[in-house]
């Protein structure tokens, strides 16, 4: 969208909520990602795992703010307050990106309220493929979830 290119193709095999497959194609970088519940994820064959960060202090949260975002002063007061306790704060407006980040070690949690399923679903794959812990709850008849992928060493 407006020529900024952080966008990809996500593709996933879903049992319920639990992502059993997953691909994700970046392909201005020419990055495939891909996991499963049985092997270990990859980029472009080449083995990815999850960061070791462990305080939220020295990691970095990627995150976004969809559609249906609360803006009440109560909630994006809440916001900045969680934002400080972390390195860094990114909001790359590509939720399937943002999952393989925390795949990849880029990033180390990427929480998300109200996103879709399908923009999550390939990332959650592949994030628990590569060490991480992939949690999609609260699902809405719109498909609409709630999402903290994470290394596994920052939860939330």
């Amino acid at each position: 969208s407006r020529d900024i290119p952080l966008c990809c193709v996500s593709i996933a095999l879903m049992s319920n909520l639990n992502s059993v497959i997953g691909v994700v194609y970046d392909f201005n970088n020419g990055d495939l990602y891909e996991g499963t519940q049985k092997t270990n994820a990859l980029i472009n064959n080449q083995p990815i795992n999850v960061s070791n960060i462990a305080k939220k202090n020295k990691g970095i949260l990627v995150t976004g703010l969809p559609n249906a975002t609360d803006y009440s002063e109560k909630t994006m007061l809440a916001m900045v307050k969680d934002f400080q306790s972390w390195r860094k704060v990114r909001m790359i407006g590509s939720a399937a990106m943002a999952a393989v980040y925390v795949a990849s070690g880029k990033a180390d949690l990427y929480k998300e309220f109200g996103t879709y399923l399908w923009d999550v679903a390939a990332g959650a794959a592949i994030v628990s493929a590569a060490g991480g812990v992939a949690e999609i709850r609260n699902q809405k008849a719109n498909y609409q979830v709630d999402v903290s992928f994470s290394n596994s060493k920052i939860l939330e």
